[in-house]
């Protein structure tokens, strides 16, 4: 069975079980798939921007009606080999959001690093459609161009590398992406280690059956809002 139906076959196994070890941390992908990985990223891009140009213009009205505030979210955040970018997204939060950061933390839902409240109160009501719909992540599609991301990958974090346990940093070998297996198996309701695992798990098995499958998964992920918070 190749990878790309073994997506379905075992995400959960994955996502389970104890720290995949660092000593296997040697990976053959040729140069070639990287080449075809990139010309995909790019091919896609410059045939969904054009039918998504009216969308995100009107995502961005919205934004901008709706609440005080720039219409773009830029955060660094980490990516390939731990180097800091800029990503973009529409932005969902009231203004002055990271301030009551703090005062919200007794509330998080997962373990680790991350930060996810179920009902966060921070969230404007078209930022929660956005989120809902993942309509605040097309921005990045810009990110994809620049080189920063690509369309599959580990999602990149908010937080430093050095945040991350020694394990962990085997995510960070590849670069960060639009979409992954986290997206298509528990989005917002897996925790850090086990989204790690998922990403660890692609970063060993990568290959462009894989990405097309992972990419085809994500629509119905997202159509049906599972963990989309």
């Amino acid at each position: 069975m190749n990878e790309a139906a073994n997506i379905k076959a075992k995400p959960t196994e994955w996502a389970a079980g104890p720290p995949l070890q660092l000593e296997t941390r040697i990976y053959r992908k040729t140069r070639a798939y990287f080449i075809k990985k990139r010309t995909l990223d790019l091919a896609i891009c410059g045939l969904v921007l054009p039918l998504a140009l009216p969308v995100l213009a009107i995502c961005a009205l919205l934004v901008k009606l709706t609440s005080r505030g720039p219409v773009l979210f830029v955060q660094e955040r980490t990516g390939l080999a731990g180097r800091r970018f800029k990503m973009l997204k529409f932005r969902t939060m009231v203004p002055g959001a990271a301030d009551l950061k703090q005062d919200l933390k007794s509330r998080n839902r997962i373990d680790g690093p991350d930060f996810k409240l179920a009902d966060d109160p921070r969230i404007t009501r078209i930022g929660a459609f956005l989120r809902k719909s993942s309509l605040d992540e097309a921005p990045q599609l810009w990110n994809v161009i620049r080189g920063d991301m690509s369309l599959v990958g580990p999602r990149p974090t908010s937080f430093t590398p050095d945040t991350y346990e020694l394990w962990h940093t085997e995510r960070l070998d590849v670069m960060p992406g639009l979409t992954g297996l986290w997206q298509i198996v528990g989005r917002g309701d897996t925790d850090f280690d086990a989204r790690v695992r998922l990403d660890i798990a692609y970063v060993r098995r990568q290959s462009l059956p894989l990405d097309l499958s992972i990419l085809l998964r994500t629509v119905p992920a997202v159509l049906s809002r599972r963990g989309a918070y």
